[in-house]
């Protein structure tokens, strides 16, 4: 109590922000969830959101600042799990040696592997995208169960089904 709230506790990289986030709101300018991390007695970092908010008396004059916080250490943590996660499942996918697409709700092709890239002989859905079979000139692309040996096939369609 009674100390510099910036000089104090906020780490110099984050003093000058702090700084005009409470100089704001002692102009009446409210931050809403601003995020800076702040160091425990035992040097553990902690995340903290902020709200900041100008605090009047009863004549409504600006007597100082009302600062909530909230840690969200835990859910910043989560956050960079999930990250990772998806990252590692993004480049999993994308060397399978298998084919994977995905298509929108018009069955077009919206996205694919390097597998199914390679097999299609495009470096892109560029030329791809958006196309639909029945549209003239359009060629379609079907992955399934092959019926002999079991294993996965790609074909490339004319817009008359028929492979090219």
């Amino acid at each position: 109590m009674g100390k510099d709230l910036v000089k104090t506790y906020i780490t110099p990289e984050f003093q000058a922000s702090v700084s005009e986030v409470l100089a704001n709101a002692l102009n009446g300018t409210q931050t809403d969830n601003y995020e800076f991390p702040l160091y425990t007695k035992t040097g553990e970092r902690v995340e903290v959101l902020l709200n900041a908010t100008t605090r009047r008396d009863a004549a409504g004059s600006i007597v100082g600042v009302v600062g909530v916080g909230q840690d969200i250490t835990a859910m910043k943590s989560a956050q960079a799990e999930q990250r990772r996660v998806a990252d590692d499942l993004t480049l999993l996918i994308d060397t399978a040696n298998a084919p994977i697409f995905g298509i929108d709700k018009e069955g077009r092709v919206n996205e694919w592997n390097r597998k199914a890239q390679a097999i299609v002989r495009r470096s892109s859905l560029q030329s791809g995208k958006g196309e639909r079979l029945g549209k003239a000139g359009a060629r379609a692309v079907w992955w399934g169960r092959a019926e002999r040996g079991g294993g996965a096939s790609c074909i490339v369609a004319e817009a008359d089904g028929h492979a090219p």
